[in-house]
């Protein structure tokens, strides 16, 4: 007979009368790792949470290791070994690394803390799956990616019979992301249940024992992955229809240079030099793809270009005109437009409407603003058509951005951003954590925007959407510059660059 780790009971969990998950039932084999695949809102974060104890389901009832189980807070979830690393993450800002792991958690010494042993031993893990994170940095000193190997270490770290990962990998090279799939089947092969929720269909196809689809809520479809199983068919399942995973490459040579960065340098949130004597040139119609592992000065550099930090060292020339540490405004008006890392923080106004949102950047500017006054007929004009032109699914343009899901979110960033009509266009981690769907549409408005002209700088630890969309590759490494290739590079050498390897070298 089949041994289940978990078993999910006709799970159902409503939303202010919508169905989130709508009578799930989910199986996940003990020493198996399953695939959750769904696109945004499909309900698979909402399960994850469900079994997690952080949401109460309203229907159907779970079993743990053949036993039904009351999962009615996170504390009793770790209590039945089940661990979660979550897209969003859990994490004290204004606490080091060691004390956000310590949370919660008994020390060997009784009321004395057990500060230096712990922060040692996260040392020995991070240096054995190569995530280079100071257990003694402040969460709010570390970037995104830097962040969520945090919760990867934490979750390692409290030796969890039952692992659920979501996107575990958005900040890996192809070498790294190998490595932690060797962990991952190590972990299997102990004995460990582990639940990948990912974007990344070749993850799915290459590591998972079994995957389970949803769809608006109720799961679609469930099967083993064997060699037989291709990412079309799992696109199928997910979105019901084909997606395009090739982009057309530029048809036309680049036109003239546009923004040219000199040697520019920048330290970071802790006062360290982050950014060293970095150079690029970026041509009008052309996109240059970015490439590296998160923390490795690639914040530093779009804020930078973007006014939100000062260079300490080097010059960025705009159409020959000197753009060095000028102010956000200055940007904004010379069309730079600034797809952020993290839409919650610097992207949105999450307690914002949405139509508040669309004109951030107008305000005092015609045709938002009339005789000072913010006109609500164009605003209301503004949304109509970026609700249309992009398919952003929201209630209404007075929704606030918190209440949307993470790809609607992106849709409105890009649809502010593209209404300016910029000569160039930053765009960092433009589809982290978005569906196969939502990044496709994302994607597709980045090729619109060189296709019309715009110089585009691409930043992204997603190797294949790199791939995918640039007409050339630089890497970075340590805030430096690796070295720039060709559409069309070997993923490898890539990857090897991205690890601190020169071209040429």
């Amino acid at each position: 007979m089949e041994q289940l780790a978990v078993h999910m009971h006709q799970i159902t969990k409503e939303f202010a009368g919508v169905k989130a998950n709508d009578a799930v039932d989910f199986r996940l084999r003990k020493s198996s790792i399953h695939g959750l695949l769904g696109e945004n809102g499909a309900g698979k974060t909402t399960l994850m949470n469900v079994l997690y104890g952080l949401y109460q389901q309203d229907g159907g009832y779970i079993e743990i290791n053949g036993k039904q189980e009351e999962i009615t807070s996170p504390l009793k979830a770790i209590s039945l070994g089940i661990g979660m690393v979550h897209q969003h993450f859990m994490l004290a800002r204004p606490m080091s690394v060691v004390e956000n792991v310590m949370l919660g958690k008994p020390s060997r010494r009784g009321i004395l803390l057990d500060t230096e042993r712990v922060a040692g031993e996260l040392k020995e893990l991070s240096d054995r799956y190569g995530m280079n994170i100071d257990p003694y940095s402040k969460i709010w000193q570390l970037s995104v990616g830097e962040q969520q190997r945090v919760e990867i270490l934490s979750a390692i770290y409290m030796g969890v019979e039952i692992l659920i990962l979501d996107e575990p990998t958005a900040v890996l090279t192809p070498q790294e992301t190998e490595a932690f799939f060797k962990t991952l089947r190590d972990m299997r092969d102990d004995g460990k249940s582990i639940i990948l929720i990912t974007h990344k269909l070749e993850e799915i196809i290459s590591i998972v024992d079994e995957v389970t689809v949803l769809r608006s809520g109720r799961m679609v479809g469930n099967k083993p992955v064997d060699e037989h199983v291709t990412k079309d068919e799992l696109t199928r399942m997910m979105v019901g229809r084909d997606v395009l995973f090739h982009f057309p490459a530029i048809t036309k040579a680049p036109g003239g240079l546009r923004l040219k960065l000199e040697q520019l340098s920048a330290k970071n949130d802790k006062g360290i030099l982050a950014l060293k004597d970095f150079s690029l040139e970026l041509r009008e119609g052309e996109i240059v793809g970015l490439a590296g592992v998160d923390g490795n000065g690639q914040k530093e550099l779009c804020e930078v270009m973007t006014g939100l930090r000062s260079s300490t060292g080097g010059q960025m020339l705009l159409d020959g005109e000197d753009a060095t540490n000028r102010s956000p405004a200055f940007y904004i008006d010379k069309r730079i437009s600034h797809i952020p890392e993290d839409r919650h923080t610097t992207g949105l106004a999450m307690n914002w409407s949405l139509r508040k949102n669309l004109i951030l950047k107008s305000i005092g500017k015609p045709p938002v603003t009339k005789r000072h006054l913010i006109s609500e007929k164009v605003v209301e004009m503004i949304w109509r058509r970026a609700q249309s032109d992009y398919q952003i699914k929201a209630s209404g343009g007075e929704e606030k951005a918190r209440a949307l899901s993470g790809g609607n979110q992106q849709k409105v960033i890009l649809a502010r951003e593209l209404a300016l009509e910029p000569r160039v266009l930053i765009a960092n981690q433009p589809t982290r954590g978005l569906d196969v769907g939502a990044a496709e549409a994302v994607r597709a408005r980045i090729i619109e925007a060189r296709n019309s002209g715009t110089a585009c700088l691409v930043v992204s630890a997603d190797l294949e959407e790199i791939l995918q969309l640039s007409d050339r590759i630089a890497v970075i490494y340590g805030g430096e510059l690796m070295g720039i290739l060709p559409r069309g590079a070997d993923p490898l050498e890539i990857g090897s660059l991205m690890m601190g390897k020169r071209l040429g070298g």
